[in-house]
């Protein structure tokens, strides 16, 4: 009696202990993945913006460059705006955006770059030719740029980065006018 009933208590451990490393391994990825969060900062207002590269869409390159860090900006201003093909605000600012973009491309001392929030790219490329965009635009599909830089994950949301990195203004909503994005910009420079 006592071997059987020592071997019912081992059939009821192992499946306990089964159960127990599962959620132990589970517990752990959680933890995992929080402290990972935690290691890639947001950027904050008046502080360096981390860095990230930008991918970009075929023939919407900066200066015929598929790939940049935002590092490689240093020395310039940064505009930079999230938008989504399904974002009706978004397509209420695109032609300010397009407009204000060809005021300052030739100077080359600000650059515009467009970040696609979780956008399709049929959808992203619909959009880019719909508003005759011609700055830089890069996707954002896995939210990387986004969970840096935009805080209220909305769209669209524009940061305005300094020559040194510094995120110096973030514009959440549409733009009214160009004259709206020229006051911001002229404030930094």
């Amino acid at each position: 009696m006592t071997e059987q009933t020592n071997i019912e208590k081992k059939g009821v451990a192992l499946w306990v202990q089964i159960v127990v490393w599962v959620f132990i391994v589970g517990l752990l990825a959680l933890v995992g993945f929080g402290l990972n969060k935690a290691r890639n900062p947001m950027a904050a207002l008046n502080e360096p913006v981390p860095d990230f590269d930008l991918v970009y869409y075929e023939g919407y390159e900066y200066k015929d460059t598929p790939q940049m860090k935002l590092s490689d900006f240093r020395g310039k201003v940064l505009v930079v705006n999230i938008w989504a093909s399904w974002c009706k605000p978004c397509e209420q600012e695109a032609p300010d955006l397009e407009e204000a973009w060809q005021l300052y491309k030739d100077g080359d001392d600000v650059v515009f770059v467009g970040v696609a929030y979780v956008d399709t790219p049929a959808g992203s490329s619909q959009y880019l030719k719909k508003f005759n965009i011609t700055f830089p635009n890069a996707p954002d599909l896995q939210s990387n740029i986004s969970s840096i830089l935009n805080r209220q994950m909305g769209v669209p949301e524009t940061y305005f980065i300094d020559r040194e990195g510094i995120l110096r203004h973030v514009k959440i909503g549409p733009f009214g006018s160009v004259n709206e994005i020229q006051k911001v910009i002229e404030g930094i420079q």
